[in-house]
């Protein structure tokens, strides 16, 4: 049986009972906590559930394995995928909060990880906000994702992400029915204050 005990998180509930919940996925070598500031400013009044990565690269906390930068270790990116949703599931029966109305909240290896849980079923999440996001995987038939909003944030000169694979990613997703909207800085893999803002108006349109 799954259960809540899997994966190190804090939970907040929403100011009222059809307020959303935000799946916090931080960076690597991040917390639960990282996220949940930026969550306040884009989603005042939603529930918080904010999760830690349960693999440990020299110390720092990431949700999946990679073989090198850049490189994900794809068998256990599939595992821990299954193993977050799996919390997920979980966490909403345990909280009472609505399984259907959940938004993702990721940046870098977490935005991946929130990736590669839309890339295996279609209503994992009610809409997803990715910072500084990859492709999670490639050769995967993706579901119909029938409108799910998404946006991305993505830096032009971001050296751990080129344009070309923020492009490819936007292009997966809006080629299975998700609408995407994009959002482009120029600081590199840095999250801004005003890409924060611009999830935060993008939001506004969505819950």
């Amino acid at each position: 049986m799954s259960t809540t005990n899997t994966m190190k998180h804090i939970y907040k509930a929403g100011s009222q009972p059809t307020a959303p919940t935000l799946l916090l996925l931080h960076g690597t070598g991040g917390t639960e906590n990282d996220l949940v500031g930026l969550a306040e400013m884009i989603a005042p009044g939603a529930g918080i559930l904010g999760v830690r990565g349960n693999v440990s690269e020299n110390g720092m906390p990431r949700f999946f394995r990679r073989l090198a930068e850049g490189v994900f270790d794809e068998e256990d990116l599939i595992a821990r995928t299954a193993e977050l949703g799996s919390f997920v599931d979980a966490a909403a029966v345990e909280y009472g909060f609505d399984r259907a109305n959940v938004f993702a909240l990721g940046y870098s290896n977490g935005a991946n990880i929130a990736a590669s849980l839309i890339f295996h079923q279609a209503d994992v999440f009610k809409g997803a906000i990715l910072h500084h996001p990859m492709v999670p995987l490639r050769g995967l038939q993706l579901p119909e994702l029938k409108g799910l909003p998404v946006f991305i944030g993505a830096g032009e000169n971001d050296p751990i992400v080129p344009k070309r694979e923020t492009d490819e990613l936007a292009s997966l997703l809006s080629g299975a029915g998700a609408a995407v909207h994009m959002h482009w800085e120029r600081q590199g893999h840095q999250l801004t204050r005003t890409e924060a803002e611009a999830a935060e108006a993008w939001f506004k349109t969505q819950a």
